[in-house]
């Protein structure tokens, strides 16, 4: 990992972690993806720089947040988007409704694991807003998904901290 980011992280903390998480949730490529923000996170926790809990937090809001965005962007003006999709708009339609088919056949635990999937994140927030699954479904699905994706990233890396992170 190069050191600017730890650097950045280090400098600006929580809202390094947030503008991070939740820019890369509503689809913004990042430099470093947001497991690598989130181990890195935990290494900080670990050597003293960052508050543990607050990491958890600061990272579940961002999730939900970028994904609550995506959702509800695509709940109410999904079809309206799908309808007037540019042409240089790299998802196909088809492909959209491959993943629609295989999120909306088991709904709750296919979302769930669609959402701990790195990749397919971000898509899953827009699938499940296109099939106009309802927000009493899916946010707190969405809601467990991120505390888990985070806590387990930042975990793993405040107890790998001393062999990941040894020459930083």
């Amino acid at each position: 990992m190069p050191h600017e980011m730890i650097t950045f992280i280090s400098d600006y903390g929580y809202t390094a972690i947030f503008i991070l998480v939740f820019s890369q949730e509503i689809g913004i490529p990042n430099p470093v993806p947001n497991e690598l923000v989130l181990l890195l996170s935990g290494y900080l926790s670990f050597k003293g720089v960052l508050f543990f809990p607050a990491i958890i937090l600061t990272a579940v809001a961002a999730d939900i947040t970028g994904t609550s965005l995506l959702y509800f962007t695509f709940y109410f003006f999904g079809k309206y988007i799908l309808s007037n999709k540019p042409r240089w708009l790299p998802v196909s339609t088809k492909r959209i409704n491959k993943l629609g088919v295989k999120i909306g056949s088991g709904r709750l635990w296919v979302i769930f694991l669609c959402r701990i999937t790195p990749f397919i994140r971000g898509y899953t927030s827009v699938i499940s807003g296109l099939l106009q699954i309802k927000p009493g479904l899916f946010m707190p699905v969405a809601f467990l998904s991120a505390a888990t994706w985070s806590t387990v990233c930042i975990i793993t890396g405040r107890l790998l901290a001393p062999h990941l992170f040894s020459g930083v």
